[in-house]
């Protein structure tokens, strides 16, 4: 089983919240960690854009799953959205981890 940190922003903390929720609720994520507010520096369009955006990390063992979950629920036109390989970690948490988000 795959684990995986996935991240995505967005513009709004209600917005993150409710990303955050419906993947927990969903069992897409074991977890879901709200930060923010963070100031994003990046390319858009052509333009150098500088926003406010609140971070969502998720802890998965299903990040395939969660992304396309992600990319439909979104509001953004292109969101980010990262997964980064879990390569180690506590074996209780990382069993708590599949339990809760495993297929």
């Amino acid at each position: 089983m795959a684990h995986a940190l996935v991240i995505t922003t967005t513009d709004s903390a209600d917005v993150a919240g409710q990303l955050a929720e419906a993947a927990v609720r969903e069992r897409l994520a074991a977890c879901a960690q709200v930060l923010g507010p963070v100031t994003s520096t990046y390319r858009w369009q052509g333009r150098v854009e500088t926003a406010q955006e609140f971070q969502v990390h998720f802890k998965t063992a299903r990040p395939d799953e969660l992304i396309a979950h992600l990319g439909a629920a979104h509001p953004y036109d292109e969101p980010e959205l990262i997964s980064v390989p879990i390569t180690g970690g506590s074996p209780g948490y990382l069993a708590w981890l599949t339990a809760e988000s495993g297929a």
